[in-house]
């Protein structure tokens, strides 16, 4: 899938198909991760990959949307290290999730970013130390549904030219 089609077709999907995902297509996901930039190269995450039922049931239930994780063939918590890099860890690591949405859609299968959730007792239930930060756990599966695209804002609408608040036309 050419990049452009993968970022304006992605969808955050919350129903999968009870189909396995492969390793192999598992791995792919997290080398696209692996290879998101990072502040000084520090690359200051770390991924769990979680197929057990009963930890995956568990999970679903400290995450206040995420009921839909116990159904998932696949999660994958990501950690991030603030000792690696203090000040942007979880913006590194966002760009590493980003990174694992996209290839993960271009491979035929779907995520959602868990934003709401009881990290200590995730990290507790998951082994992460506590000096680490759990940034979400990301749900991966094939799709049960097709989604249609949201609404965009238009670039007229976000964009300005030299100043905040600058239009081209200005």
């Amino acid at each position: 899938m050419e990049v452009f089609e993968a970022i304006k077709s992605r969808r955050s999907v919350r129903r999968y198909r009870r189909e396995d995902v492969p390793d192999e297509l598992v791995l792919k996901v997290l080398e696209a991760a692996r290879w998101a930039p990072s502040s000084k190269n520090r690359q200051p995450w770390s991924f769990v990959v979680v197929r057990n039922p009963v930890v995956k049931k568990e999970l679903a239930k400290l995450a206040a949307f995420g009921g839909f994780l116990a159904e998932a063939p696949v999660v994958i918590a990501v950690v991030t290290d603030p000792r690696a890099s203090p000040r942007f860890h979880e913006v590194d690591g966002s760009c590493a999730v980003e990174n694992m949405m996209l290839a993960a859609w271009s491979l035929g299968l779907g995520t959602c970013w868990i934003g709401t959730m009881d990290r200590e007792g995730a990290k507790q239930l998951l082994g992460v130390p506590e000096e680490l930060n759990l940034l979400t756990v990301i749900p991966l599966g094939y799709p049960a549904e097709e989604s249609r695209a949201p609404s965009r804002k238009s670039l007229d609408e976000l964009v300005y030219w030299e100043r905040f608040g600058q239009r081209k036309s200005d």
